[in-house]
């Protein structure tokens, strides 16, 4: 008979998920613990990420990211900060671009920790990264040439503050960069995409990264419950950004907004 008092050893420990059914049957985005369950969520999925990334988009991820970076149009001596930096994808594309400085800022310390491997082995020792909260950045004003967040604002507790905090952050005339994912207007494309996103994804991406958290049952959830694209191009303005364009990428199943 086991010894009551010996721990269970860590895996077989069992850990409540970070997303229930019962949570996602609701807005996940009105939940107040939401920023401690998306912690949580990408803390379990980060060692699998860039590979369910690649393989659930069909790497078109990586072109988003890339087109992202050419509309951002940063220039040699461009200071970017990368919100929401995740394993370093976006931080690396602006890096590769040939900007002056780049860091990217996370609040999950075990996606970071990705980042900078990824970073060493690739020599990519300029880039820096930080751990941080989107909603109060310790960054100084007017010290960034581009913003960017990719895939990251919907995963936000209080999206309008962020956005405030990003037009703090910016310098005057300063581009703001906003990757997200969205609805394609063609009503074939829609059904197709989400007919993928809920019923197909969730359970392939739950395999492959072995996840228990409810990632990948919180992401499709967290895009149909988000700000609609007229709405999010709203939040924008009202955080003082007065000229914004919405670019729709592969059918609409991404968008990038740029905003100055």
């Amino acid at each position: 008979m086991p010894d009551p008092t010996t721990p269970t050893p860590p895996d077989v420990q069992t850990e409540e998920p970070a997303w229930s059914s019962q949570q996602l049957d609701q807005d996940p985005h009105e939940l107040s613990d939401k920023a401690d369950r998306v912690r949580r969520m990408f803390g379990a999925i980060a060692p699998s990420y860039d590979l369910n990334n690649r393989l659930h988009s069909f790497g078109q991820d990586q072109r988003w990211r890339r087109r992202g970076v050419r509309l951002a149009r940063p220039g040699p001596d461009s200071v970017v900060v990368d919100v929401a930096c995740g394993t370093g994808d976006l931080s690396e594309a602006f890096h590769d671009a040939g900007v002056s400085k780049v860091i990217g800022v996370d609040f999950t310390p075990e996606m970071l920790d990705v980042a900078r491997s990824r970073a060493h082995k690739a020599g990519r020792a300029e880039l820096e990264y930080r751990h941080g909260d989107a909603t109060d950045l310790d960054l100084p004003t007017d010290s960034a040439d581009v913003l960017s967040i990719a895939f990251g604002i919907r995963n936000v507790n209080d999206p309008a503050k962020a956005l405030a905090e990003f037009r703090r952050i910016l310098k005057p005339g300063g581009r703001l960069l906003i990757l997200e994912f969205s609805e394609p207007a063609n009503p074939l494309i829609r059904l197709l995409n989400n007919f993928y996103c809920r019923r197909v994804m969730p359970v392939t991406a739950t395999i492959v990264s072995g996840d228990r958290s409810g990632a990948y049952r919180y992401l499709p959830r967290s895009i149909e419950t988000f700000l609609p694209r007229a709405d999010l191009e709203r939040a924008i303005r009202e955080a003082g950004f007065e000229r914004i364009q919405q670019h729709a990428l592969t059918f609409g199943v991404c968008v990038a907004y740029l905003a100055s």
